[in-house]
This record gives structure tokens, sequence and C-alpha cells, in this order.
């Protein structure tokens, strides 16, 4: 594949910065494949996807990219441990059954596990259950409560604290703004889960 890498969401950009160049990637829920495209013209990644929606199947198949059909709740147990260099989810972890079973698969599977997920401690989050008393909607919560496929909702200290019960060591940890830019705040502390949109961590078996 070659010829430059098209412009992607700030977020994604930030998540392949962590990935070192030349690493064997798999990415759950890759959705069409921006990220992994991105990740294969610009770091020259063995990039390998699973994605639950045969759209976003077809349309990574289209570029060229090694993608198969599967769920992240059943299907990650089937690959061998220590198989990539690094695993990644993002924006899924709140769409998944069992979120504890799914990292602890990636790290299982991945050297490294980067996750992003949108923070439901974020300010405007909580405005509008305390003042509106309805469920909220975002840029990166965008469905109707009756019509979300997220099932679990986190906030960042969820999460921190998860990955400590777990013993996964976060090495590099970023809040973002509504932008999905970063904030200057420590991704752990309270004020990141207040000021947050969204967050991406880098994770690795302690």
């Amino acid at each position: 594949m070659n010829g430059p890498a098209t412009a992607i969401r700030v977020d994604l950009q930030l998540i392949a910065e962590m990935v070192e160049p030349g690493s064997r990637v798999l990415d759950v829920g890759c959705g069409d494949g921006t990220l992994l495209q991105h990740l294969w013209k610009t770091k020259e990644v063995n990039g390998r996807g699973i994605e639950l929606s045969q759209a976003g199947v077809n349309a990574c198949v289209r570029n060229g990219l090694s993608v198969i059909q599967g769920d992240a709740d059943t299907d990650l147990k089937d690959y061998p441990s220590d198989a990539f260099d690094y695993v990644i989810l993002s924006q899924t972890l709140q769409a998944t059954h069992n979120p504890r079973t799914v990292l602890d698969n990636m790290a299982r599977i991945g050297k490294r596990s980067i996750v992003s997920f949108p923070n439901f401690g974020y300010w405007r989050v909580r405005w509008s259950l305390l003042f509106g008393g309805r469920m909220p909607m975002t840029e990166h919560l965008p469905n109707a409560w009756y019509d979300t496929p997220n099932i679990h909702f986190c906030t960042i200290r969820d999460f921190v604290m998860l990955g400590r019960e777990m013993g996964l060591h976060v090495e590099r940890g970023l809040a973002l703004n509504g932008d999905g830019r970063p904030l200057r705040l420590d991704p752990a502390g309270g004020l990141a889960n207040l000021l947050a949109e969204q967050a991406v961590f880098l994770l690795r078996r302690a």
C-alpha cells in the first residue's frame, strides 16, 4: 500500500503515536479500518483486525486490510498468547459484554494494550444527569439510551482502578478534551475524571 497517509481523527493519531514501526498489531473492533490503514502506511506494521459488522469487514477488505469478522467478547480467547506487540481497542470497551475478560485476553495476546474510551465522568455528562435528569448524549456518546450499543459505561477512575486490580501497568495515559486533544492533566487524577471527554491508555502486564 503506497501513497501519503490520509488525515484521521486526533485520538486515532495519538494511538498511532504509541505504536512502534514494524510492530505486529491487532485492532479489535477496527470498524472500517481507518487506524489499521494509517498504521500500515505510516509505520509499516504487520496489522490484523477483527470487526463485528460485516459492512466494516467489507470496507477493510476493499482497502487490502487483513480483517476477519468476529466478536471481542467471544473470539479473542482463540488467539495464542504473545501473538502481537500491540492489541488496540478504540472506543469499543463500553460496548462489550464482559470488559474485564476482553482486557484480560488483550493483555495475554499482546505485549502491550492500547485502550481508548469515552469518559462517563465528564462534567457535561454529570451536568446532563444532574440538571436535565436524562441520560446524556455527547459527540462521543451520540446514541439515545434506547438504541445505544454501549452497555458498560465507565469513568477514567473506574478504568484505572480495574487496571490495578488486574495487575496492568500504565506506561502512558492521555486525558483528551472534547476535540480529542490532550489535556495537561494526570489521566489517573481527579481533574481528568471531571474534565476529560475521553481517555487513551497504553498498558502492559506488570
